[in-house]
């Protein structure tokens, strides 16, 4: 099992949020395309689901040779105005 310096993983993650599913396709395949061996793709709550379209659409139609490496589920607990609330997330790690 490769681990990776933490500053190196940061470098390669992408962040999933509310921008159309092409946006973190391209900055996956980009990641790539610059070398990275590995991308993580994180995402939380809502965003999960277009985290998971990101990894197939990039899987599926821009990268050979890139496979699921790893998917991680969690549950995080984040202080909001009305008090904590658990909102859960997901990484999915993509290798070459």
């Amino acid at each position: 099992m490769d681990i990776l310096p933490m500053q190196q993983m940061k470098e390669n993650t992408v962040f999933v949020g509310n921008k159309p599913v092409m946006n973190y396709v391209l900055a996956v395949v980009t990641q790539f395309n610059n070398g990275a061996g590995e991308v993580a793709i994180k995402a939380r709550g809502k965003a999960i689901s277009r985290a998971v379209d990101t990894a197939e659409i990039a899987l599926n139609r821009f990268l050979d040779g890139v496979i699921k490496k790893d998917i991680i589920t969690s549950t995080e607990v984040i202080d909001t105005d009305t008090g904590r609330t658990n909102v859960s997330s997901i990484e999915i790690i993509l290798k070459k």
